[in-house]
């Protein structure tokens, strides 16, 4: 039945849709965070005194906000694609513990921790050939 079939040739395709549906999201909710200024950074940067850290808050939460907004932007577009993924699973895993730390439930660090896991399967999936890393990186020919 062709519903259950593997159809591996659109697998580009999905991650396409999923790069760009997910980099607009979170670019959405990070451009109000940098654009924030510094009060919003520093709230945002207060989350590192729940990893001991709690100098510069606001250049924290200003390099937040920028994994999320620019971040956002490089994931649609499939640029520096692993790099991206890597800094926004460490914003995410960090806004995990930080919605854990405040006994709040599952409702208030569920978003964060999905998210951590998509950027973690990203990091290991890459961003597919329809990426703008494909076309500066494109890979290397085997040998053999």
């Amino acid at each position: 039945m062709a519903l259950f079939e593997n159809r591996y040739r659109t697998h580009d395709l999905g991650l396409l849709l999923l790069r760009v549906g997910i980099g607009f999201m979170f670019t959405l909710h990070g451009y109000p965070k940098l654009i924030g200024g510094m009060e919003t950074w520093t709230q945002v940067g207060g989350a590192m005194k729940v990893i001991g850290v709690s100098i510069a808050p606001a250049f924290w939460g200003f390099l937040a906000a920028a994994a999320e907004a620019v971040g956002g932007q490089l994931l649609a577009i499939g640029l520096f694609f692993r790099l991206t993924c890597a800094l926004l699973l460490a914003t995410m895993l960090l806004a995990t513990l930080q919605h854990l730390s405040t006994g709040d439930g599952f409702a208030a660090y569920s978003h964060a921790l999905e998210s951590a896991f998509l950027f973690l399967g990203l990091l290991f999936t890459g961003p597919g050939k329809y990426s703008v890393d494909q076309l500066i990186f494109p890979p290397r020919r085997r040998l053999y």
